[in-house]
């Protein structure tokens, strides 16, 4: 075994890419990663191009050659992809806020299913389950309630903008694009205000200055506005005009709150709040029910997608008023209080108090009484109840990136709800733990994309498995 170990060992070594590091080569680019990058091939050799689509002929300079791929840089175009379109901004591209907007819609749309079937066939091994069109949105972009915009000073000024890409040197920048309009308005407004008062923007290399984050929120069916001002110390003055004028600028706002966070971090929130106006709350609405959302809390950020997954989850779920439903990653009880209303009796699991709090008085807020919530980790509250013998007849579950965790799926396999939804941002994740499900006897029935992320390479979805 040794002596094999060694001869590999000496193979790799002798490796020689057929490309060199700062050279302009030309390819052809046959694929696309999970990312949205072009793959160009060279004798078997893959190089990964931002910006290059299928079909196209570039030319490119290699500026990393490692062992298995290299990088490359688009230098030149000499034959257009039909699905190219022209982009908005270099700015856009040296931030990666819009990694796909060269391509078309259409041509996004299809990127983000043949991502979901790639996986279905090549990690969950379930080539048959059929993988419906994405639904994407008739305008996509300027969908985005929430934004977190730096501060630092550029030129002497007070800036707001997007960092480059791998870097935190800021770009400034007015309009965002994927934001809803007003928010990206309501950031240069406060910017101004600043401006004027002569206020200190952050200066992250000596934690020196004072104003490191403008993060705004907005309802989409509400229109109320939070304003959060993240800064270095306590001291915001004048803080007794400052407010006034945001008030006066900004009508809609309900909230101003000043978070301080006095840590060399790339952390946004620090941990002391300091209300400047209104409470630590504004309201949207989800299908119907509203929701308080203070500063910190999970929304989903592109309200009426949202709206399109989760009625995908209900018509999944069939629902007649006799089921009792356990919705895991319960959140702020946005997608609990949608399947309470279908539903005989749900239970809401979630691990962050502050969350199971605001979907308490959410559920308050909404007269809705059939739901009952439980803090804790997803797997091991499911554990608990399994072991105690609870049943469900629908489990839903919505998880982080990361997915399922193992003792979670065990604990589903114990309890055999009759089905399972699996609401899923991370298609890898999500055809993993459905191999699992699978091989536990569930069947894998059908998978619907939605679109919550228009010019990113971001892809939802919503899984329904029977038993």
């Amino acid at each position: 075994m040794k002596k094999r170990e060694t001869i590999m060992s000496h193979h790799k070594k002798d490796f020689k890419a057929p490309v060199e590091k700062n050279k302009t080569y030309q390819g052809e680019i046959s694929d696309l990663t999970h990312e949205g990058l072009g793959v160009a091939k060279l004798e078997h050799y893959p190089i990964f191009i931002e910006g290059a689509l299928i079909g196209e002929t570039i030319e490119f300079k290699t500026i990393k050659v490692g062992k298995s791929f290299g990088v490359g840089r688009l230098t030149k175009i000499i034959d257009a992809s039909p699905d190219r379109v022209e982009i908005k901004d270099k700015a856009y591209a040296q931030s990666g806020t819009m990694p796909l907007q060269h391509l078309n819609y259409a041509g996004q749309l299809e990127f983000k299913k043949t991502q979901v079937e790639n996986v279905m066939h090549k990690i969950a091994k379930l080539p048959d389950v059929p993988v419906h069109n994405v639904i994407g949105m008739e305008n996509p972009f300027s969908y985005r309630n929430k934004a977190q915009i730096p501060v630092r000073k550029i030129k002497g000024k007070l800036e707001t903008g997007v960092y480059r890409k791998n870097s935190h040197d800021l770009i400034p920048m007015e309009d965002f694009k994927i934001q809803d309009p007003e928010i990206d308005k309501a950031i240069v407004t406060v910017r101004d205000i600043m401006r004027t008062y002569g206020i200190k923007p952050y200066n992250e290399k000596d934690n020196t200055g004072n104003l490191r984050h403008i993060l705004v929120r907005r309802g989409y069916h509400t229109e109320e506005m939070m304003i959060v001002l993240v800064t270095r110390t306590p001291k915001l003055f004048p803080i007794s005009k400052i407010v006034p004028d945001i008030l006066e600028e900004l009508p809609n706002v309900v909230s101003i709150v000043q978070n301080v966070n006095p840590k060399k971090t790339n952390i946004i929130l620090g941990k002391e709040v300091i209300m400047l106006h209104g409470e630590d709350k504004y309201h949207d609405k989800l299908l119907d029910h509203t929701f308080e959302i203070s500063h910190r809390s999970f929304f989903q950020v592109n309200t009426s997608q949202a709206e399109v997954l989760y009625s995908k989850v209900i018509e999944f779920a069939e629902l007649t008023g006799e089921e009792t439903v356990i919705d895991a990653y319960s959140g702020i009880g946005t997608i609990t209080l949608a399947l309470a209303e279908k539903a005989k009796e749900v239970y809401g699991i979630e691990i962050i108090e502050p969350a199971v709090e605001d979907a308490k008085r959410n559920a308050a807020l909404n007269g809705v009484e059939n739901v009952t919530y439980q803090v804790g980790a997803a797997e091991g509250v499911m554990h608990e109840w399994s072991k105690e013998g609870r049943s469900a007849d629908l489990v839903v579950v919505d998880p982080p990136r990361k997915g399922l965790d193992q003792q979670f799926i065990d604990a589903v396999l114990e309890m055999q709800p009759k089905k399972m939804i699996y609401v899923s941002c991370n298609p890898a994740t999500l055809a993993r733990d459905l191999a699992l499900l699978v091989e536990g006897g569930y069947t894998a029935e059908k998978v619907q994309p939605v679109d919550m992320f228009p010019q990113t390479s971001h892809i939802e979805s919503v899984t329904l498995l029977t038993r």
